[in-house]
């Protein structure tokens, strides 16, 4: 009874026997590799977040370009490269030459 008395009341002490202490040590070891895998997995979003946000920039770039020559209605050259590019326009004393290679 002269132990009960030096004790203090509503505290307990757990001990752990080698198999707790193992046990600890593996959930400590697993939380930390768990922890290792996160870093690797936040250090890929990190650098896939950056080449994303270049590729963004690169297109809005292109984009600003287009609606500027949207806007700009384009001249009467650019319109007319068109025409022959894409929608075969030959104007008076043009000649064309068919490759019949193809």
């Amino acid at each position: 009874m002269a132990r009960a008395g030096k004790q203090k009341k509503g505290r307990r002490q757990i001990r752990l026997g080698l198999f707790g202490k193992l046990l600890l040590l593996a959930l400590v070891a697993a939380l930390g590799w768990q922890l290792y895998q996160l870093k690797g997995h936040v250090k890929n979003a990190e650098s896939q977040k950056a080449q994303l946000t270049t590729q963004v920039r690169d297109q809005q770039q292109s984009n600003d370009k287009l609606q500027e020559a949207i806007d700009g209605g384009g001249t009467q050259d650019q319109m007319e490269e068109i025409a022959r590019d894409e929608l075969g326009l030959v104007a008076p004393g043009d000649r064309v030459f068919y490759d019949v290679s193809n």
